[in-house]
């Protein structure tokens, strides 16, 4: 049996080699992992020599060649093949393990130059790969180091072989990686501005390449979509951000429906905004009731008092560990999904009485608050929403409003208090189907209206939802997500009790709605940013 290697990530390779030799392979590599493994005293034939051709264009040419990839791809099946080899002197490769250039790492560093990222682009290794895994009934393919224990555990325990399955596994993986890899490539390539980049060694890259090419990998088959009628699946980029709904580990209760995973991840973005313990509970994909507290007992009960009707059946959200308490206070109302960073065992112990309860455990290690990219703070960096035989991309909302950015624009200026309480309402109404308008206090949303074709109608709904649940607007400071067009809006929230209120501006009435808000005697202050939310 022979076994061709041929690896830029070197981890693990020496032990898995001997591991081979042992089962009695012979090894057959090339330059730099031949040396490797010279060094630790394996018998192994250079590639070079088997096809009596030297490396050549500083390594761009050293596997092209009939005695690697006849080996590879003759059927051991087919007579006229094993004849073909036999008269050109050409041994079968039964087993190869090969990764590539690091083109993705490269690419992905600071200052990367053209030049670096065309060296980086491997040839010869996909070729291989491609080679072995399309003959997968006769040849294995290993193209991660991952793959190096259990292959090397069912070696040992069935002669040196491996099943139809596990090659089979191990070629769809192999087409997967070169498929992710070229498209790595595409993505670089077709993002550089030629021209923008004149002489420069480091190429300026627009956001959105000539050619994008979505690289995701399915986590699990769901019962149906949105509705019983249609089909659907859960799928996960290639490299998901830390602190993502995806990294998500699911500790007990029923199979996430394709609705739980949409509202999870509503909830779960929106609580990662806050610093302080904080609560969301989400219905239909609206935030419908948002509170920071002391701990996670009092942020969920605030919460929950905005609008105890929509929260049943919600999605609740913690950005701290959940303990016995929060839980317990949880454990009274009727929840079909609950995360949090961590559960107390006490916690956990609560919910086990409550089997179908869903509960995700997602940990916010890695993310950096305040972070110099969406990545860093767990974001997603573009926006992808399908539309007919196409798509629409742009960057991802991930704008964050400091007190820095607030433009006084009344005679009346918000108390800190109140300030407080506006960018409160920001952060909420973020998340909020636009129109968007949300009532807050003293950190808790005390109204939301969501969705509606009039923000006036918006306004309406925020201050009915909180009236059924008793809850007083007097002092509260609102948020729009986008302006008022007229001072209809503004009225409607001002009588039903708003003292201060937070919206982009841009208008052609904004003097109109601000002359207004100076009449009724309350402060209101311009982020110059809008929220849209579609």
């Amino acid at each position: 049996m022979n076994a061709l290697i041929s690896v830029s990530d070197k981890t693990g390779i020496a032990d898995f080699a001997a591991a081979l030799v042992a089962l009695g392979f012979k090894l057959l590599s090339t330059g730099g992992t031949a040396k490797l493994l010279q060094a630790a005293g394996l018998p192994v034939t250079e590639v070079a020599e088997l096809t009596q051709f030297p490396e050549m264009l500083d390594g761009r040419v050293k596997t092209l060649h009939p005695k690697v990839h006849g080996g590879l791809l003759a059927r051991r099946d087919v007579p006229a093949h094993m004849q073909a080899l036999a008269e050109h002197g050409i041994g079968t490769i039964d087993l190869a393990v090969i990764n590539l250039y690091p083109f993705e790492a490269t690419v992905a560093k600071p200052g990367c130059t053209l030049a670096e990222a065309i060296e980086n682009i491997d040839i010869g290794g996909p070729a291989m790969v491609r080679s072995a895994a399309k003959n997968w009934k006769d040849v294995a393919v290993l193209t991660d180091a991952a793959q190096y224990a259990p292959v090397l555990a069912e070696l040992q325990a069935n002669a040196g072989k491996l099943s139809d399955k596990t090659r089979f596994g191990l070629s769809v993986a192999a087409f997967n990686r070169v498929s992710n890899y070229d498209a790595a490539i595409s993505d670089y390539l077709s993002a550089i501005d030629f021209e923008a980049s004149g002489q420069a060694a480091v190429p300026a890259l627009t956001r959105f390449p000539a050619q994008s090419n979505g690289r995701f990998v399915k986590l699990q088959d769901l019962r149906y979509g949105e509705n019983p009628h249609q089909q659907a699946a859960f799928y996960r980029d290639l490299y998901p951000a830390p602190g993502a709904l995806v990294t998500a580990e699911q500790l007990q209760g029923k199979e996430l429906s394709y609705n739980n995973i949409a509202d999870a991840d509503a909830a779960w973005e929106c609580v990662k905004q806050f610093v302080e313990p904080a609560c969301v509970i989400v219905k239909h994909a609206n935030p419908c009731g948002v509170a920071v507290g002391a701990n996670a007992r009092e942020a969920y009960q605030k919460a929950f008092k905005t609008d105890p009707t929509s929260a049943f059946g919600g999605i609740i959200a913690f950005n701290v560990p959940m303990d016995g308490a929060a839980a317990e206070a949880v454990s009274k109302q009727f929840v079909e999904v609950l995360m949090a960073p961590d559960f107390t065992p006490e916690a956990l112990a609560v919910f086990q009485a409550k089997a179908n309860v869903r509960v995700l455990r997602i940990s916010l290690e890695g993310v950096q608050r305040g972070g110099d990219s969406a990545w860093a703070r767990g974001q997603n960096a573009m926006d992808v929403k399908r539309i007919g035989s196409g798509l629409l991309m742009q960057t991802a909302d991930n704008h964050e409003l400091t007190l820095a950015d607030l433009k006084v624009v009344t005679r009346l200026a918000p108390t800190d208090q109140q300030l407080q309480d506006l960018l409160f309402a920001w952060k909420v109404a973020k998340f909020v189907k636009s129109n968007a308008i949300v009532f807050c206090k003293d950190g808790m949303t005390m109204g939301v209206g969501a969705g509606q074709m009039s923000r006036l109608d918006s306004a309406r709904i925020a201050s009915i939802k909180a009236q059924h649940a008793g809850l007083s607007l007097q002092g509260s400071a609102v948020a729009s997500d986008a302006f008022f067009p007229f001072r209809d809006g503004l009225d409607v929230v001002i009588d039903e009790g708003a003292a201060c209120v937070i919206q982009p501006g841009g208008s052609m009435r904004d003097q109109e709605v601000i002359d207004a808000a100076n009449e009724r005697g309350v402060a209101m202050v311009f982020s110059g940013v809008r929220h849209f939310r579609h």
